[in-house]
């Protein structure tokens, strides 16, 4: 992707920075919002959101909101009442997944997060419309981040929105879709970043996100320090991270603690031990449920976005990653990730993980296990575990 010069990108931390902002922007809305959400609870965030598109489409703002049809599928009749009487239009991308009738298809779904206003202005993140403080036991806020962006990033953004909501609406036989009137973006030059958009769909950029990453990693030199909720990376990925620890590369993992998802988290943590031993630090999140897809990489290399380092979202989901190739930016977010692991997070050592009994490290290699059963299931398997020899000579070609 062709990197994107002349652009103010803001980080976002946490649902109390984002929300204000993306408020803000809705309430100065004069013609068009897009919003798009895995998941809008009908909390007091999703009713603030609610009630601020709602009024933007009052003022006379073309107003179009896609959620997921199984990440929103508890959306309350109430908020599709408030939409439809202020002339909010709603779509779901794929319906709701009926446990009898699974379909290797229906697993691909909308995990993008973002909004677009005006065709000026553009958030994307990893931050559901949800409260932070959402769920049992929460006490501190769920730790995530979102990106603002101004400038002429926004374009790319906009197209993105208006391409899949086409899609969705062509899916649903709306004619209606080939006519409708868009904003024509046409951002200007606001700051010096320089940045690209990537998403990841099951056509032209089923790889993109992830070979950014491995583009980054197979170039760094310094440091890597990726933070990812759901991580269980394939076989490329994990020996691109080994090479870079044995080239003499500090890498550093920040991770879930907090069990969510307990295969997942359990197959995750049958990686532990192969990354220990190669010098490569984890940290596991612990202050709350952590939710960041975020890296930096050599100081001048850093994503925020959707994209976790999972087989649902490399192979399944459509996401999407902001990368800013910007030392200011890098540098404040690797303040924010160091910050998150001093004050949040443990970490893991590897005398400590030598040391499990027994059972718990075959509860972990039988996750790990039944995860890539599942991969087979599904027909993944191959993709999932990609690799070998090739791509290890083609990760070494890149750093030479």
């Amino acid at each position: 992707m062709r990197r994107i010069g002349g652009n103010r990108i803001t980080l976002l931390e946490n649902g109390g920075q984002y929300f204000p902002a993306l408020l803000d922007a809705i309430a100065a809305a004069e013609r068009e919002v897009h919003l798009e959400s895995y998941i809008f609870e009908a909390d007091a965030t999703g009713q603030a959101v609610a009630e601020a598109l709602a009024q933007a489409a009052r003022r006379g703002a073309k107003v179009r909101v896609l959620l997921d049809g199984f990440g929103a599928r508890n959306l309350p009749e109430a908020i599709r009442a408030l939409w439809r009487a202020a002339g909010v239009e709603l779509l779901f991308y794929r319906p709701e997944l009926a446990l009898f009738k699974l379909r290797r298809h229906r697993l691909r779904r909308m995990h993008r997060k973002l909004a677009v206003v005006d065709a000026r202005l553009a958030f994307v993140g990893g931050i559901n419309i949800i409260d932070d403080l959402h769920g049992p036991g929460m006490t501190a806020p769920r730790y995530d981040y979102a990106v603002q962006v101004e400038g002429p990033l926004v374009a790319k953004v906009h197209h993105a929105a208006r391409h899949l909501w086409q899609l969705v609406q062509w899916s649903r036989l709306r004619v209606r879709a080939l006519q409708e009137a868009w904003l024509t973006p046409r951002p200007a030059r606001v700051g010096n970043q320089r940045a690209e958009f990537l998403v990841r769909d099951n056509l032209r950029n089923r790889r993109r996100i992830e070979q950014s990453y491995l583009w980054a990693i197979g170039h760094a030199r310094q440091e890597i320090i990726i933070a990812n909720a759901y991580f269980l990376p394939g076989r490329r990925f994990r020996h691109a991270l080994l090479d870079a620890a044995r080239r003499g590369v500090k890498v550093t993992l920040l991770l879930q603690g907090r069990v969510e998802y307990r295969l997942q988290h359990y197959a995750t943590r049958a990686l532990y031990r192969q990354f220990l031993e190669q010098g490569i630090e984890i940290f596991e999140y612990q202050r709350s449920y952590m939710h960041a897809k975020a890296a930096v990489i050599d100081g001048r290399w850093a994503t925020v976005g959707s994209s976790n380092i999972d087989p649902f979202s490399l192979l399944l989901a459509r996401e999407a990653n902001v990368v800013v190739h910007d030392a200011g930016f890098a540098a404040e977010l690797g303040a924010s990730l160091r910050r998150a692991m001093a004050e949040g997070a443990h970490q893991v050592h590897r005398s400590h993980w030598r040391r499990l009994p027994w059972y718990v490290r075959w509860l972990h290699s039988a996750s790990l296990g039944l995860v890539r059963l599942l991969m087979g299931w599904l027909g993944y398997a191959q993709r999932f575990e990609a690799g070998g020899r090739r791509q290890r000579r083609r990760a070494k070609a890149l750093s030479a």
